[in-house]
């Protein structure tokens, strides 16, 4: 009891509660497998309608008791009640397109699983959007293959998919059953969920449905056998990086980001994000570095120049290398065929960076950053 009686309570008490009863199909707790519906109040009697499958409600029988001791114990709750009732058809659940099911995802494993026949999986992450990360991770996926490595490209970024435009994949038969077949471009697997909805459609999703998307495309996918799976994310540090943690053993991480300061600072957060996750730093790399004139050869610093290298010197990462702005570079990625595969002077920097990050690996260079 507090100062001023009783203490009052809420949504968030009662949903914190919920989150300690798993989720028996799917291995996560209820609320973030999206099972909770609605949370009410009748006075001091929490109200808890839980959304499940009709056709498993044997299987949540005992989850309807767990979830009602849970409930009861959040602070201010006096008694508990959990109905089951089939999911909900409201109005922004009828707006979002479904996840891609082909006969639905395994039981989540608990902890994070080796993805079969992948050797490394190394996560290509940015503070912020705009720096050009998904550019440098098909470019890099490229030039990997390109020393001799089998590599294999996942297209993470589930609300704007780019890497079917970028590797010349976009007209690829749609997958329709499980195990996914990821088709190969360049000698690169790639997979990416623009390969698994209608080409325009909106993805209007939530946590858990992301979720179950990215273990889809991770664990049932046929990646065959891969020296690295280059996973591109999305911008910023939300429910995917999360998630990739939570279900893949990563290796590594490499950051891009601009030189300029505010650039810089966004990807501090992703450096700091990456060490919450306790996964290493492979590397920086300074995209947009400088603009070289075409017709005199003058080079100017937009964006400025060193910030990326001089952050990784702060925290003892490898600098894989800087990539000058250079407008065939993004002709090359509009037109479905990436830089890295031609004979120029900006694929040779993709190369050297490529090598850089695979002598990385192999030396175990990665650098896991101080708390």
């Amino acid at each position: 009891m507090g100062l001023f009686g009783k203490r009052k309570p809420t949504e968030a008490g009662v949903l914190e509660a919920l989150r300690r009863v798993e989720d028996p199909v799917i291995g996560l707790d209820l609320v973030e497998a999206g099972r909770v519906e609605a949370v009410s109040f009748d006075g001091a009697k929490a109200l808890v309608t839980l959304a499940v499958d009709p056709a498993k409600a044997a299987e949540y029988a005992p989850v309807r008791a767990s979830a009602e001791t849970a409930a009861a114990s959040a602070p201010g709750v006096e008694a508990a009640s959990v109905v089951l009732t089939a999911h909900s058809s409201t109005p922004s659940a009828e707006a979002a397109p479904a996840p891609p099911d082909f006969g639905g995802v395994r039981r989540a494993p608990p902890t994070p699983q080796p993805i079969t026949g992948v050797a490394r999986v190394i996560a290509v992450g940015s503070g912020k959007g705009g720096v050009g990360k998904s550019t440098v991770s098909a470019n890099l996926a490229v030039a990997m293959a390109a020393e001799g490595w089998r590599v294999g490209l996942l297209d993470a970024d589930i609300y704007g998919p780019s890497q079917p435009r970028m590797m010349g994949i976009e007209d690829a038969p749609p997958q329709t059953s499980l195990p996914l077949r990821p088709p190969e471009a360049f000698g690169v697997k790639v997979m990416s969920l623009g390969l698994l909805v209608p080409a325009g459609e909106a993805v209007v999703w939530r946590g858990p449905m992301l979720m179950k998307a990215l273990t889809q495309l991770l664990h049932e996918c046929d990646w065959g056998t891969l020296d690295a799976l280059i996973v591109d994310l999305p911008p910023g540090t939300g429910d995917v990086q999360l998630s990739l943690a939570q279900k893949a053993m990563v290796t590594g991480a490499v950051v891009v980001s601009t030189p300029q300061d505010v650039a810089l600072l966004d990807a501090r957060k992703a450096l700091k994000m990456f060490e919450k996750l306790d996964t290493p730093i492979l590397g920086m790399i300074e995209n947009m570095s400088a603009y070289v004139c075409p017709a005199c050869g003058h080079e100017a610093h937009l964006f400025g120049h060193g910030g990326a290298q001089r952050e990784a010197a702060a925290i003892g990462a490898p600098f894989l290398g800087a990539v000058p702005l250079d407008l065939e570079t993004r002709l090359s990625g509009d037109a479905g065929r990436p830089i890295a595969v031609e004979d120029s002077a900006q694929a040779a920097r993709f190369r050297e960076i490529a090598r850089g990050l695979i002598d990385s690996l192999a030396e175990g260079r990665a650098v896991r950053q101080d708390g």
